[in-house]
């Protein structure tokens, strides 16, 4: 058993204020279906009323019975009774029917919301957080709210409805009975708060610590054969056995202290009957109240009881999903990426650009570029070397606004890239990177993908352009192949080609080409370099490579050191200097290839 004193769990209290705020955000994502809310609060209405009239009409026909000696209404007060709990489970059923409705369209739209919000967040969003972590919140959090509202809303308002209905029939029955049954309601407050205070805390941890496996798992899935590559399954293995405890434990005592409740309440239930039973049956011999009366209160004795542990359940699990439902506003609250008020749509770009004096930094007072001075024209091929972490991808980055500079300006076709919406920008954008992403649906969808509205004939024109028409005929299923997500089945160079084909049925006036044959043999360097030329046709290009067959030919070269561009020109210029990049030529550091 865990120690008490020593686990992953947070001290502090629910934050009251932030509950409210969140269950108020919830309600109007609810209030959207506010016809069906009002249909389950009648039907709660009336079903709580039903269980409260059953009760009263079992203890009058016990009294016609036992002291009246009247058995021949017995036959249709059990008629009536029968009708009373049969419609009493009928206004249960559609109550739950329709709540459930509820609760499935208001975490769909929650659900829809946070997707789509999710994709408007900004690079530096995922730089910060594990996807896996921020999976969980669209699947673990979200699931959670939705057992609440599929069950929570309907019992909080059961509970209280029959609570309060139950207290006014027992104080007319017997004002003196009832405030015999209600000394342990100050036991059950007590018992109820000291429980509350603690499993808020721990049921937050417990999402929290559930987000957190949930990542690391992803992370290590995706990794996995750099795991094995460096035999470090027994390290990998012993970090999430460190996750999964504080899971454990987090989860350990939410549940613990949760679990009270019920116990609470059973014994308070049983101390409440044997409060009933012994005085009822002293004030029945001195003739105060009647057998039926007492047969009543034992009945709505438990009718009061359970309420009160219904809502203290209840308010438990109404804690966890407001944990979850915090870590799903959380994101649905971050600022997404948003364009400038006097951005505007740009449907074709020439390919021109120019950096002016551009400056920028991940984190202040860690230059990543400094003063880039920078100008390309229209269809020129411009290829960035350097060493590693010089601020090459960093460039490109910038001018797909992915990041906005510090300082300086990105012009495009001689218009300020800020005053160009980033979808349009973007959409005049193909990029080719080192390691290639490929969906997991066919071929000619995933090439297709460049342009949705791309016929079959031209799926199959950009695969013969990019070179790789031959090798998708002899998949499977040719152009109907399935792909999976991490490219297995097909060699690497063999994605790129697709990746090329891609970008090729875009049509787009700039091309990024981010290391895209570092990882290739030559045969199919050769390949993919064939597939570049028809790809660069007529369009501006910029090309991070270390091969001298991709960078040899540029229009541009332009060597980046500590984020200065310290050298420009063509290859034989650069190679007359005599500096940085010929030292690269001289040392192999850009591969003499050809």
């Amino acid at each position: 058993m865990p120690s008490r004193h020593h686990h992953g769990a947070p001290r502090q209290k629910p934050n009251i204020k932030n509950m409210r705020q969140t269950l108020k955000r919830i309600w109007r994502y609810m209030y959207a279906k506010k016809t069906l809310f009002y249909l389950v609060l009648i039907m709660v209405v009336l079903s709580s009323a039903l269980s409260l009239l059953g009760p009263y009409l079992l203890g009058v026909t016990v009294d016609r019975m036992v002291a009246d000696f009247q058995t021949s209404q017995l036959t249709l007060m059990l008629i009536l009774l029968g009708v009373i709990f049969i419609a009493q489970s009928g206004a249960v059923w559609m109550q739950n029917y329709w709540m459930i409705t509820i609760a499935q369209e208001t975490v769909q739209t929650m659900r829809d919301e946070l997707f789509s919000h999710i994709l408007l967040l900004p690079l530096p969003f995922f730089q910060k957080r594990q996807s896996g972590e921020v999976m969980s919140r669209l699947t673990n959090d979200m699931e959670n709210v939705s057992r609440t509202l599929n069950s929570s809303v309907i019992q909080l308002a059961t509970s209280v409805l029959t609570l309060g209905g139950t207290v006014t029939i027992m104080l007319w029955l017997s004002p003196l009975l009832t405030l015999l049954t209600l000394t342990i309601v100050p036991l059950m407050y007590w018992g109820m708060r000291w429980i509350t205070n603690r499993t808020g805390r721990y049921f937050k941890a417990q999402q929290r610590d559930l987000g957190d496996v949930n990542g690391y798992v992803e992370e290590t899935l995706s990794g996995h054969h750099i795991i094995k590559a460096f035999s470090q399954e027994e390290r990998v293995t012993v970090a999430f056995h460190e996750k999964n405890e504080r899971l454990r434990e987090s989860g350990y005592w939410a549940q613990t202290y949760s679990g009270f409740i019920p116990k609470l309440m059973n014994s308070l239930n049983n101390l409440s009957f044997t409060i009933i039973v012994g005085f009822g049956a002293i004030l029945a011999v001195n003739g105060l109240v009647s057998i039926g009366i007492i047969v009543t209160f034992t009945t709505y004795a438990r009718q009061f009881t359970r309420p009160l542990n219904d809502l203290a359940n209840q308010y438990n699990v109404v804690l966890s999903a407001v944990a979850g439902a915090e870590r799903v506003f959380e994101i649905i609250d971050e600022e997404p990426e948003k364009d400038d008020p006097q951005a505007k749509r740009v449907d074709q770009l020439h390919g021109a650009v120019e950096f002016r004096s551009v400056d920028f930094s991940y984190q202040e007072g860690e230059q990543t570029l400094s003063n880039i001075d920078l100008r390309v024209e229209s269809g020129q091929t411009i290829a960035l070397v350097g060493p590693t972490g010089a601020g090459k991808t960093t460039l490109i980055s910038l001018l797909a606004q992915f990041y906005q500079p510090d300082g300086g300006r990105i012009l495009l076709d001689g218009e300020d890239a800020s005053k160009i919406t980033k979808a349009s920008l973007r959409r005049n954008m193909g990029i080719v990177l080192q390691d290639s992403y490929l969906f997991e649906t066919t071929v000619r969808e995933n090439i297709r993908y460049g342009r949705l509205n791309a016929t079959d004939e031209e799926v199959v024109q950009a695969a013969k352009a990019a070179n790789a028409d031959d090798f998708i005929r002899k998949l499977p299923k040719g152009y109907d192949t399935v792909l999976h997500a991490d490219g297995s089945g097909i060699s690497h160079g063999q994605r790129q080609l697709l990746s090329i084909a891609r970008v090729m049925i875009a049509d787009p006036a700039l091309l990024i080409l981010d290391e895209a044959t570092s990882s290739v043999d030559t045969i199919t360097e050769m390949k993919i370099n064939n597939a570049f030329q028809q790809l660069m046709k007529g369009k501006t290009s910029f090309v991070i490579a270390h091969r001298l067959n991709t960078v040899k030919n540029a229009d541009i070269i332009v060597v980046i050191q500590s984020g200065r561009i310290t050298e420009q020109g063509t290859h034989q210029e650069l190679l007359k200097e005599n500096g940085y990049y010929a030292s690269l030529l001289q040392s192999n550091s850009i591969q003499k290839n050809g």
